[in-house]
Parts: C-alpha cells; structure tokens; sequence
C-alpha cells in the first residue's frame, strides 16, 4: 500500500472521528459520566456532602429498609399487573381500529392515542377530580348499584393501586397500539383471505397469524412497557403529591429514590445504590422477555 493512499485512509478516519466528536464528548459528559459516578457514590454513606467510604453498607440498608422493600413490592405489582393487561388491550384495540369497514377509524385512532401526549399535569388533576369521595366516578358506580358507598380511591391501600394502574394504562395503552396498528397494516391481506377461504375463524385468524407475525413488535413494546413500569414515576408523583400515599401503598422505587435524594435529607450514596436495583431489575426482565420470546425453531 503506497504512503498517499495511506495518508489517505488516515486522514478519511481523522475527519470521521471529528465529525464525531462533539457527540462523544456530550454523550461522556451527560450519559458517561453520571452512570460511572452513581456507581461511585453507591458505596458511599452520609448525608448531603458529608460522604465517607462505606463499602456494602448501603447494600445492607436496602433489606433492612420497610419503605424500600416496600417500593419494591409496588413496583414489582405495578409491572406484573400492568404490563400484560396493557399489552393486551393494545392488541385488541389495534385489531379492532384495523377495519377499513369501521365508520370514523381515523377519530377512534387519535382520541385512543392522545393521552398519551396530553399534558401529564392536566390529566392527574382531571384524575383526582374524578376520582374524588364525590367524584364522577363513585357517583357513577353508585347510581349503577355497583358499589353502595363511595371508594376510597387516594384513601384505601387496594383502590389507590388500582387508581395508579388505571392511570397508566390509559395514558399508554393507545401508544403501544400505534406500534401494533402498522405492523398489522404491514402483513400482506393475501394470508387473511386464504385462511377466510380455509374456513379458519376470525378469533382463530387473530391468535394463530396476527399475534406470530407481530411478535418481534410486541417484544419491543412489552420491554419498553417494563422499562417504563419499572422506572414509574410520574403519575404516582403527581397523583400522590410524592408521598406514595396511603400508607406507602403507591411507593415506587424512582419515587422513593427522588424523596430520599431531595425531600428528605440528602443521602445520595444509598440513592444511587437503590438506582441500580431498578438497573438490574429492568436488565433482569428484558433478559427473561428476550428468552421466551427467542425462536425456537
């Protein structure tokens, strides 16, 4: 190889990497950086600046803490309730909003859609509103003869769990159907009409080709829906005013890491070590999705 085509190849590498360079150097400084000093603070006890080295301490703290094994608990309820109900009723919402036949497809599409984008503040007070003693909701339920007295939404440990799944599930369920309706406009309509001419039934059609054909779409919402669930924060913060109430029972672990770090006295070692609970739980769960979801064949 001659030296010109040398000095040439360097030179093209050069420019690439100062092409590249001011995102590195952002992505170390904001991304970088912080991951690898939390790690550092992690084993780091004290409170506010007053830090000093204190190895597993924090570690050991965790699982001798009733409101971080508490948290753990809301989370891990949160997710394994939340998820599938969530997943499930995006799938069926996108199947259904699949008809060209359904008369204002396009209205149904964007009202489902729209909490998600809808400001996160508004909708947690049209949500305590709503779901007040004297809401539109308990009054709703009564004059229905489900209930005879009103819930105890933000007052009763069971109903403020379910208020915070209800939240949730409505904010992002019409997101996860967007991903669902193009992978179904995607599948060629030639499979749905020979299985319609086999004599195969809709519900049939629905399990056995629409689902297997959008399962690389699904595995991609239902991590990111983990990831989403197990870091839940704002809705709880909003609906609670940050205090998890009652009792703790809506206690998420980013909420708990936000009150130990700026609403209690400051004690970002054992923060950044609860941090990376969520870490490892978020790794764990994508993990066992990837597997089960892995092709077999």
């Amino acid at each position: 190889m001659s030296a010109t085509r040398v000095l040439g190849i360097r030179r093209y590498d050069l420019n690439g990497w100062l092409f590249i360079a001011p995102s590195i150097l952002l992505i170390s400084i904001f991304l970088a950086f912080p991951i690898f000093r939390s790690l550092w603070l992690s084993f780091y006890t004290g409170k506010g600046m007053m830090l000093k080295f204190g190895g597993f301490a924090n570690i050991i703290r965790l699982w001798n803490d009733p409101v971080f094994l508490n948290a753990l608990y809301n989370t891990v309820v949160f997710f394994v309730v939340q998820v599938p109900i969530m997943i499930m009723l995006a799938l069926i919402l996108a199947a259904m909003l699949n008809n060209d036949r359904l008369k204002f497809v396009g209205f149904f599409r964007t009202a489902i859609f729209l909490p998600c984008v809808a400001s996160l503040v508004a909708y947690s007070v049209l949500f305590k509103s709503m779901f007040a003693v004297d809401g539109v909701v308990n009054s709703a339920l009564m004059v229905i003869g489900i209930v005879d007295s009103p819930i105890g939404w933000f007052t009763d440990t069971f109903w403020a769990k379910v208020l915070v799944i209800l939240a949730i599930t409505w904010r992002w369920t019409g997101y996860n159907m967007i991903f669902y309706l193009a992978a179904m406009q995607n599948i060629d309509k030639s499979i749905y009409e020979a299985a319609k001419i086999d004599g195969v039934p809709g519900w049939a059609r629905f399990f056995y080709i629409t689902i297997p054909m959008l399962k690389p779409v699904i595995l991609f919402t239902t991590i990111i829906s983990t990831i989403g669930t197990i870091q839940l924060f704002d809705e709880v913060y909003n609906l609670t005013e940050g205090r998890g109430s009652p009792a703790n029972s809506t206690m998420t672990l980013s909420l708990y890491i936000y009150n130990v770090t700026f609403r209690q006295m400051p004690s970002f070692g054992y923060a950044a070590t609860m941090s990376y609970v969520i870490v490892i739980m978020v790794a764990l769960f994508s993990f066992l999705q990837f597997y089960a979801a892995r092709d077999r064949s």
